[in-house]
């Protein structure tokens, strides 16, 4: 089986225009999360991670979605080899929600069927940055970042490709809040994933981009090992009350990448924050027998964005693997669910190899990859 690197990426987020900008924040306590008085977006304040006013540029050929994955591919793209978007490589779009904000802003209609697809802006985006190959589109609620991942991962070993560019975005507006409002899922504070006063997410907006390749370009790289899917075929909305689902998928990935429960450094957890999202990651990790592994969420600095989620928490996972540090989890103070994880509240420097990263969501969707930190060769 042929071995899958990261070898490029990039974080666009309100944390800043890079990944090492983003990682720095991150290790400072820095959290991009703070409450907003919009009402173009709701009603009432609210809490999320959004970008500043006037960060987007004003240009008709593409919307606020559009421009969040160029920024993030252009950054990505830039000093890496120009071939990359050559016949050997594949992009893959990762988003939940797109355009879907034009339904606000536009009049219904054909032109609005067309401009509002997925297939549309991705073959834009293609276009725009010359990718030969029909792009990719992956939306499958939270677990989409995960997901097109797996999906880069299996085209190239499958040998269907060299390279896999994988970009995702979701930028947040009334459509959005007002669906996750109508849950009443929303904190009306900063969220706490994993802790006992945990009452909602925040949203958030951002982009990620990461270069999946057979090619190893540092001595030291991160090695995306292995990735499972799994679903709950529970509810369309509520996740399993057992976690045995996400558990299957852990459990299978872990496998897949030839290790034990053991070797696991550390754990990037979903960690929305709700009461029930939490429970279920906690149930389906203490069955894994990883209880005591070292875990986070990085919802508390990004709030949930969505179809960008799970690149983003990849990323710096593989960050964290990089520079051996463990990103504490923002908002945590007290244990909150039946079966107590090892939530980290504070910075941890030691020897990283593994780790590994789950996501979950709507339609009970399960996802987990394994990353590891591929030795320097003697």
């Amino acid at each position: 089986m042929k071995k899958v690197y990261l070898v490029a990426d990039n974080i666009t987020s309100p944390l800043g225009a890079t990944t090492a900008q983003n990682f720095e924040h991150l290790v400072n306590g820095v959290t991009g999360v703070r409450q907003h008085d919009n009402e173009t977006l709701s009603d009432d304040p609210f809490f999320a991670a959004l970008f500043e006013k006037g960060y987007f540029q004003t240009d008709e050929r593409w919307t606020k979605f559009e421009h969040l994955i160029i920024a993030s591919l252009t950054e990505t793209l830039f000093g890496v080899d120009k071939n990359i978007a050559g016949k050997n490589t594949v992009l893959i779009i990762s988003t939940t929600k797109g355009n879907i904000s034009l339904l606000e802003t536009e009049t219904p209609g054909p032109e609005l069927d067309v401009r509002i697809a997925l297939h549309t802006s991705a073959k834009k985006i293609a276009r725009h940055f010359g990718f030969v190959n029909e792009p990719i589109v992956i939306s499958h609620a939270c677990i989409s970042g995960l997901a097109a991942m797996i999906t880069g991962m299996r085209l190239i070993q499958s040998g269907q490709y060299d390279h896999a560019v994988v970009a995702g975005a979701d930028v947040i507006s009334k459509f959005v809040l007002s669906g996750f409002q109508s849950f009443q899922a929303v904190s009306p504070a900063l969220c706490k994933p994993f802790d006992v006063d945990r009452d909602g997410i925040n949203l958030g907006e951002g982009a990620a981009t990461v270069i999946l390749s057979e090619i190893k370009t540092e001595d030291e790289a991160i090695e995306l090992v292995s990735g499972t899917i799994s679903n709950d075929a529970n509810h369309i909305s509520g996740p399993s009350r057992a976690g045995e689902e996400l558990y299957y998928a852990i459990n299978k990935a872990i496998d897949a990448g030839g290790l034990k429960p053991e070797d696991i450094d550390f754990i990037s957890a979903h960690g929305t924050a709700t009461v029930y999202n939490d429970e279920m990651e906690a149930k389906a990790v203490t069955l894994a027998g990883l209880q005591h592994t070292p875990l986070n969420s990085l919802k508390g600095f990004y709030g949930h964005t969505l179809g960008a989620s799970g690149l983003i928490e990849a990323i710096i996972s593989a960050q964290s693997l990089k520079q051996n540090i463990i990103i504490p989890t923002q908002g945590f103070n007290k244990q909150g669910d039946d079966n107590p994880v090892n939530v980290c509240s504070q910075p941890i420097s030691k020897p990283l190899n593994n780790c590994l990263k789950i996501a979950s969501g709507f339609g009970g969707c399960n996802a987990a990859i394994i990353l590891t930190k591929s030795q320097k060769e003697i």
